[in-house]
């Protein structure tokens, strides 16, 4: 028999086609050149809308108890914030490669999305903090295995990189190590919450 998939899954992955078909079509239809960071972010988003949506798709109902008044305040603050982040990261770069030369300035200019990452925490905190206690247990557990892997992967890579073993710039693997932690909290949580099936 086959698993019905919820709306959000749905959502998710046409968010990933849709992300897909941007970065693919963006160097034909626009006017200006792209750069290969506008549709590596485009490619970004939508491996991670497609993940999202596998993940949301297989999770267990035991994996989110939240009432639907509570993850529509979720959705309502997370959304807007996600929104943001996507417009002004897009922003950033692109004031960056124009040629933003003043230290001061380049270092607000690369901080753009920040604040808007500080929104979406936010929203997650505030769900969390809101949900019964069973919920609570699932994302405790979830985080704190996500928060340990991400940790021995990053020290892993930074004996190997000592070891001159590789050679991964800084600047990558930091903006990896929010994605990392996103990621393997997603997959944790649908594990975590089997047990309480």
């Amino acid at each position: 028999m086959a698993i019905a998939m919820p709306k959000v899954a749905v959502r998710l992955l046409v968010a990933a086609v849709l992300c897909a078909a941007m970065a693919l079509a963006l160097p034909y239809v626009s006017p200006w050149p792209v750069s290969d960071t506008a549709t590596g972010i485009l490619y970004g988003f939508a491996a991670s809308c497609f993940f999202a949506g596998l993940l949301r798709w297989r999770m267990p109902e035991a994996c989110d108890t939240g009432t639907p008044a509570l993850r529509s305040r979720y959705l309502r603050e997370f959304m807007p914030a996600m929104a943001g982040y996507v417009v002004t990261l897009f922003l950033s770069v692109w004031l960056l490669k124009r040629g933003v030369d003043e230290p001061g300035l380049r270092a607000l200019v690369a901080l753009l999305p920040v604040p808007a990452i500080g929104m979406a925490l936010r929203a997650i905190i505030r769900y969390i903090r809101d949900v019964d206690e069973l919920q609570q247990r699932i994302e405790l557990e979830a985080v704190s295995f996500a928060a340990a892997f991400v940790s021995m992967v990053y020290i892993a890579g930074g004996f190997l990189q000592l070891a001159k073993v590789i050679d991964i710039p800084s600047g990558v693997a930091m903006i990896w190590v929010f994605p990392m932690i996103c990621a393997s909290y997603g997959l944790a949580k649908m594990v975590v919450s089997r047990r309480f099936q």
